[in-house]
C-alpha cells in the first residue's frame, strides 16, 4: 500500500463514522452500512454496560472527534512533512501499542499513526476499553482487505515487537522504561490541563470551560483539572456559567466520587471548600484533582504564571485561557478537540514511527 492508499482507506471509514457522532441518522446507502451499520449502532449504545463510564453521549462525542480528523484533506496534510521517510521506508516494523482506557477510543491516535506511517500494528487493549477499537479495525480491513496483515490484538504477552508505545501512569511508566528499555519507545506519563483565568471572562466563554471540565466526566489527560484565577477572583459567574452541567451528579459513578471528596476534605479542618451540588472547588498547588473536584491556586501577575506554566510544561497536556491571555494557550470547549498534529506528551509520534530504521539499527 502506498500513504494514499491508506489515508483513502481512512477518510472512509471517516464518513462512516460521521453517522453515528450524534444525530444518529443513516446517511450512507453502501455496502459498510449494510454490513456494519446496524451492529455498531448497537455496540455504541450498549458498550457503557462494560464500562459505566462510556455512556452512549461520551461515545458518541469520541467518534465524532475521530470522525472529523479523519478528512482526506486533513489527513494528506498532515502527513505531508514525513513523505520522504514514508518513501524510503523498507520495511514494515511490528509496534507493540499499550493503550490506555480512561475514554472512548483513547488509543485510536496511535492506531492511525502506526497504520499510516506503514508499520505492524500490536495491539494491548485496556481492559475498561476493548471493544470499540476492534469493530473500528474490522471495518477499516473490510475498507481496504491489505490491512488485515498489518492488525493485531493480544490479550497475552506482546512477543516479537520491535518498537513500543505506551501510555500509563507515573507508576506504570517505571515499568516500563524497564521492561521495554532494549527497544526503541515511546513512554508516556500522567498528565493535566489547566485553565487560566483574568476575571473578564464572558459567560459563554466560561461555558465552554465547562465542557473542557465536564466532558467524558473529567477522566481525559485533556480535561482541565485545575484553574489559575488572579487573586480576589470571585467564582459566583464561574458557578452560575457551568450550572448546565449539573446533571453529571446523577450518573451514580460520578456522583459516588464526589460524595466521597466532599466527604474527606469536609474531615479536613485545614481545607477551604466551594461547592455548588456537584463540583468541589479546592485551593491546591497540585495539578491532578480528582474525579468531582477541581483546583484552583491564586496568581499575581500572568508574565510570572507563563514562567511556572513553562517550568512545569512535563506536567501539562493542555492550558486554554481566553485569546492571548497566556502563552500556547488554546480557546475555551477546545481541550478535547485535538488536531491530528497534537501528540500525547508533546511527542511526534509519526516522526518516532517513520525514524523506525535509524532507532532499531541504533538500539
Amino acid at each position: 500500500m502506498t500513504p494514499d492508499n491508506r489515508i483513502e482507506a481512512f477518510s472512509t471509514l471517516g464518513e462512516f463514522l460521521k453517522q453515528f457522532s450524534g444525530d444518529k441518522s443513516k446517511n450512507i446507502s453502501n455496502d459498510l452500512n449494510n454490513r456494519f451499520y446496524a451492529e455498531f449502532e448497537e455496540l455504541v449504545t450498549r458498550v457503557h454496560i462494560h464500562n459505566a463510564w462510556f455512556t452512549e453521549s461520551n461515545v458518541r462525542n469520541a467518534i465524532a472527534s475521530l470522525a472529523a480528523s479523519l478528512d482526506k484533506k486533513q489527513l494528506q496534510s498532515w502527513i505531508a512533512p514525513y513523505r520522504d521517510q514514508l518513501n524510503k521506508q523498507k520495511k514494515a516494523y511490528r509496534v507493540a501499542v499499550i493503550m490506555a482506557g480512561n475514554i472512548p477510543l483513547v488509543g485510536f491516535h496511535d492506531f492511525l499513526c502506526v497504520l499510516l506511517s506503514g508499520n505492524n500494528f500490536i495491539g494491548k487493549l485496556s481492559s475498561d476499553d476493548k471493544f470499540l477499537l476492534p469493530y473500528l479495525s474490522k471495518i477499516l480491513v473490510t475498507i481496504e482487505p491489505r490491512f488485515n496483515e498489518f492488525i493485531e490484538f493480544t490479550e497475552g504477552q506482546i512477543k516479537n515487537m520491535e518498537a513500543v508505545i505506551a501510555t500509563g501512569s507515573n507508576n506504570t511508566a517505571r515499568y516500563f522504561d524497564y521492561y521495554f528499555s532494549k527497544y526503541p519507545s515511546i513512554i508516556r506519563k500522567n498528565r493535566n490541563s489547566v485553565a487560566v483565568l483574568t476575571g473578564k471572562e464572558t459567560t459563554q466563554e466560561l461555558k465552554e470551560l465547562g465542557k473542557d471540565v465536564f466532558q467524558y466526566f473529567g477522566l481525559g489527560c485533556r480535561n482541565v483539572s485545575k484553574l489559575f484565577v488572579p487573586r480576589g477572583y470571585k467564582f459566583d459567574l464561574f458557578y452560575e456559567a457551568i450550572i448546565g452541567y449539573q446533571d453529571v451528579i446523577h450518573m451514580n459513578k460520578y456522583g459516588n466520587n464526589y460524595d466521597y471528596n466532599r466527604t474527606v476534605y469536609l474531615m479536613s479542618t485545614d481545607t477551604t471548600l466551594l461547592d455548588n451540588n456537584f463540583l468541589l472547588l479546592k485551593e491546591s498547588n497540585s495539578y491532578s484533582s480528582p474525579i468531582g473536584v477541581l483546583f484552583y491556586e491564586y496568581y499575581d501577575d500572568v508574565e510570572q504564571l507563563n514562567v511556572r506554566l513553562e517550568k512545569d510544561a512535563a506536567e501539562i497536556q493542555c492550558i486554554v485561557s481566553a485569546k492571548g491571555a497566556v502563552k500556547n494557550s488554546i480557546p475555551f470547549g477546545q481541550a478535547q478537540c485535538p488536531g491530528l498534529n497534537d501528540y500525547a506528551d508533546g511527542i511526534d509520534t509519526m516522526r518516532f514511527l517513520t525514524g523506525l530504521q535509524n532507532e532499531v539499527v541504533a538500539k
